[in-house]
């Protein structure tokens, strides 16, 4: 990046970017840069379209993960070189969209029961009943749970702003007993081994994966999927489609619709337009 990295730098600063994107952003410039081993003025579009194809095709990484990659790479040729028309015919790479796998309200119950260490049990609770993003998780500090309210409130957020989000009953009585056995030395409600940082998410990852197998679950787990089941379970409850946006931090609604997929709980309760032919409630459909 040489002479450049600085400038990008301080532009994703002044964007407001949140610190993840920003190190993924600058992670990906970096990265392609170093493919070609050139300045980034001496680059331009045949090089862009190249260097996503070798990712697509060599590398073999996910749609998403090279969308993001170009987003790197049109956020440092638009804002911080000035030079749009680099990116103007490079597309997005289409992805096929599937519903995301979701847990059972069983399945969660006997995960956090399998979750035999206090802390990762407490993690994957906040996790669950909150429907917060695992870098919203790990930021928390312990001024922002309020026990007179009842509430959460959930800063440094991908989107940028700051939102409140339920703190349940049982939920906190989770958190109080695990900082009382536990009594971290630091702001944070779960720090890292050192103290002073936050777990990473692989950590998160990583035990939630031995939880679940200890659970009997067979079904792919990870720490966003309690997301998933949090914002699922929601709408299965009768919340509307708006105050789930809300609690997720989506700045589209569109991004919230993916929750409204047929899942156990819905299926079980439609019925067939077959099942009614012949029958007084038939009469609507003509």
């Amino acid at each position: 990046m040489g002479k450049h990295r600085d400038k990008m730098r301080e532009d994703l600063v002044l964007g407001g970017f949140a610190r993840a994107t920003s190190m993924s952003y600058m992670r990906y410039a970096r990265a392609f840069v170093a493919h070609f081993g050139r300045s980034a003025d001496e680059l331009g579009t045949e090089q862009v379209r190249s260097w996503v194809l070798w990712l697509l095709t060599v590398k073999k990484l996910r749609p998403s993960t090279v969308n993001l990659a170009i987003a790197s790479l049109r956020f440092l040729f638009t804002t911080t070189l000035g030079r749009p028309e680099v990116m103007r015919d490079i597309p997005r790479v289409r992805r096929q969209h599937r519903a995301p796998d979701v847990l059972s309200g069983t399945e969660v119950e006997r995960l956090l029961q399998a979750s035999v260490d206090i802390k990762q049990r407490a993690i994957f609770t906040v996790l669950y009943g909150t429907g917060l993003r695992v870098s919203e998780l790990l930021g928390l500090t312990v001024t922002d749970i309020d026990s007179q309210r009842m509430v959460l409130h959930v800063r440094n957020t991908k989107s940028g702003y700051d939102r409140i989000v339920v703190l349940s009953p049982r939920m906190l009585q989770l958190l109080r007993e695990y900082w009382k056995a536990r009594r971290p030395k630091s702001a944070l409600v779960f720090p890292g081994r050192g103290g002073d940082k936050p777990l990473t998410r692989m950590a998160v990852d990583k035990a939630i994966r031995k939880s679940a197998r200890r659970a009997g679950i067979t079904k792919k787990v990870h720490a966003h999927l309690l997301r998933h089941a949090f914002a699922t379970h929601m709408l299965e409850l009768g919340t509307d489609l708006r105050t789930v946006q809300i609690l997720l931090g989506h700045r589209s609604i569109s991004s919230t619709t993916r929750y409204t997929h047929l899942t156990e709980a819905r299926r079980l309760t439609l019925r067939s337009p077959l099942e009614v032919l012949g029958t007084e409630q038939g009469r609507i459909l003509g």
